[in-house]
């Protein structure tokens, strides 16, 4: 017996007992991505919660398509002061919750008051600009918001808030915590698929059933699919092997070149290239030594092979990105070379280095993403480059979910770690902003803990501007001094590269979420 008919066997009567789907024959899935460590979607903040959200939850704005346009999706419209202090958001009519109770203004203002109490996932995009007591209901469907200060990249940032619902959530709230433990491992959303809560496991396994009366419709999709179950794969090769046997319906879109290669030579799976705006990257604690000498950080990043890892270890199947932007994104300051492969030069920075009193002979942990092929990868090359100049390094292997907590504080944080960051919102604030502004230290994204109160400057003035070419400006000298200064060692702007059944059809990808949106998927009858 196959995985995937044990999988099936052991969900479906489940799914079907408690989710009213079509009572046609149900297609089903099984998707080969992981899901969050846990449910909340103002808790928990990266790449596994985007494929929840996108399905379990919506927003009043949602990105589409590639590259990505911003599109209308809870809200039907909305309006902006002439200030830029004064919004207000209108929701389309008729929304329900998946328990069929209306969506209105009231649970619009709980979720945006909630996450800001709560402190946590993409709050910190809006912290800065807006306080709980200022968003409001007008009506039973507008929300007003009266930000602090302007704030340019307030409308993109409408995707990453999911609406709950807030007499579900509030009633499961234990000791103030917001109704958080409930929702780590329930859903309260009004999303096109719901969680199956009695077959969920926490980082095991998640399976979903399709939403039949999603505000949005089913008519663009004239064969949905209605149960799509999310396993977790541990490492790139088995999840891999499983797709080749029919197992799954799906990869994950980290694939390395030698599975490209492998899922290419096979039958009935195919390989989906899309380019994206995810930029891979080690990352260097600037505050803790020898990292916090730049000549120190400089000839780490003179020691790694960037052509060799690109071209020759990835096939040539992405593109060299040299600082903090994806290179397809506006506010690159396309005059920055960056740094190349040159061990002379490296040499030359870590004898500066240890001229200044950098112990740069202690042993140094890269840490990398266990089961992600790549981050090993990266990390064997960077060790391979520092060897030669003599330097002591060890690579490490971790989990996501302990690397990100780890970034806490500056003793915790790794020396290096290997990972990516994706897109959340299409806008420069979403990489260069939130990863090198000091506000923001102490998260995952600003794990470098890197400190410049010129380059702070130049991107809260990127904030508070709502001119493009104005932002751009800011943006180029920020992105200029922070490669100069070493902050990290930038490696490329991604091609996302997924493992495919050729049973799937109506994929369609996005750099928000990776393509790992269910609702325009269909499988071939």
């Amino acid at each position: 017996m196959t995985f995937r008919t044990l999988l099936l066997a052991a969900t479906t009567a489940l799914a079907t007992a408690t989710i009213s789907v079509s009572a046609q024959a149900q297609t089903e899935i099984v998707w080969g991505e992981g899901t969050p460590k846990g449910l909340d979607p103002h808790v928990v903040y990266d790449v596994p919660m985007q494929l929840y959200m996108l399905n379990a939850y919506d927003s009043l704005y949602r990105y589409i398509g590639n590259p990505p346009e911003l599109s209308n999706w809870l809200a039907e419209s909305h309006t902006v002061s002439e200030d830029g202090l004064t919004w207000e958001f209108t929701l389309k009519p008729g929304i329900t919750f998946t328990d069929g109770s209306p969506m209105t203004s009231e649970d619009v203002v709980y979720s945006f008051q909630r996450l800001l109490e709560i402190g946590k996932g993409p709050s910190g995009a809006f912290k800065p600009v807006l306080k709980p007591e200022n968003v409001s209901a007008v009506d039973e469907l507008t929300t007003r918001f009266v930000l602090d200060k302007p704030y340019a990249p307030f409308l993109s940032t409408m995707p990453l808030v999911a609406i709950v619902n807030k007499d579900v959530v509030q009633a499961h709230e234990a000791d103030g915590d917001l109704g958080a433990a409930w929702l780590s491992t329930h859903q309260a959303g009004s999303g096109s698929y719901i969680l199956n809560e009695d077959t969920y496991k926490p980082l095991e396994n998640a399976d979903f059933n399709r939403n039949v009366d999603h505000f949005y419709g089913w008519d663009d999709n004239a064969n949905p699919v209605d149960v799509v179950h999310v396993p977790t794969f541990t490492e790139t090769s088995t999840r891999v092997l499983a797709l080749l046997r029919g197992d799954t319906d799906a990869t994950d879109g980290y694939l390395p070149t030698d599975q490209v290669e492998r899922i290419k030579a096979a039958d009935g799976v195919r390989v989906q290239s899309d380019e994206s705006m995810r930029i891979m990257l080690i990352r260097m604690n600037n505050q803790k030594p020898p990292f916090d000498n730049v000549n120190f950080r400089r000839c780490v990043s003179y020691a790694f092979n960037y052509d060799g890892f690109n071209e020759v270890v990835l096939g040539g199947l992405v593109k060299r990105n040299v600082g903090p932007l994806p290179s397809n994104l506006w506010g690159v300051d396309e005059s920055v070379e960056g740094y190349s492969y040159d061990l002379d030069k490296a040499k030359e920075f870590c004898d500066l280095a240890r001229e200044e009193g950098a112990d740069i002979d202690r042993k140094i942990e890269i840490k990398i993403l266990s089961g992600l092929d790549q981050t090993t990868q990266a990390a064997q090359v960077m060790q391979q480059g520092l060897d030669e100049l003599g330097l002591n390094v060890e690579v490490v292997g971790d989990t996501w979910a302990n690397l990100a907590t780890s970034t806490g504080t500056v003793e915790s944080t790794p020396d290096m770690w290997v990972h990516w960051v994706s897109t959340y919102f299409v806008d420069p604030e979403n990489w260069i902003g939130q990863m090198y502004s000091s506000q923001f230290n102490g998260t995952w994204k600003a794990s470098s803990w890197y400190v410049n109160p010129h380059v702070d400057d130049l991107l809260q003035q990127a904030r508070d501007v709502t001119d493009q070419a104005e932002r751009e400006v800011l943006y180029k000298e920020a992105y200029r001094t922070i490669v100069d200064e070493a902050a990290d060692v930038w490696i490329y702007n991604t091609v996302a590269l997924r493992g495919l059944s050729d049973r799937l059809e109506g994929f369609k990808f996005s750099p928000v979420g990776s393509g790992a949106d269910f609702r325009w998927l269909s499988v071939k009858e």
